[in-house]
């Protein structure tokens, strides 16, 4: 099987910093990329920041400025750096992985079990 571990997320007030990290381990075969999604009530899951093995990144122009991703490709892990930290950015934060596993042909996207992030005004 293939498991996203996440870790990171808590509550703190507005303006302050927060490191969100996901370690994607199990039957891994090749990783494509990895990421960052956040989903808060009433709405759909978006997207937030992308990072891709050869190291391309996306981001929501809504953290644009304030949110770094990084991944580390020995570790299969991914890092989204959060400062300046709003109201606003209160969400379930879910990590992502696009891989393939061993013994399927194909990539699909996986899945952590999302950590909540909560900011205080």
């Amino acid at each position: 099987q293939v498991q996203l571990v996440e870790s990171g997320g808590g509550l703190v007030q507005a303006g302050e910093s927060l490191r969100l990290s996901c370690a994607a381990s199990g039957s891994i075969s090749s990783m494509n990329a990895m990421g960052w999604y956040r989903q808060v009530p009433g709405k759909q899951r978006d997207m937030v920041a992308r990072v891709s093995t050869g190291g391309s990144t996306n981001y929501a122009d809504s953290v644009k400025g304030r949110f770094s991703i990084s991944m580390d490709n020995a570790k299969n892990t991914v890092y989204l750096q959060m400062s300046s930290l709003k109201p606003e950015d209160t969400a379930v934060y879910f990590c992502n992985a696009y891989l393939r596993r061993m013994g399927f042909a194909g990539w699909r996207d996986y899945w952590g079990q999302g950590t909540q992030v909560t900011v205080s005004s």
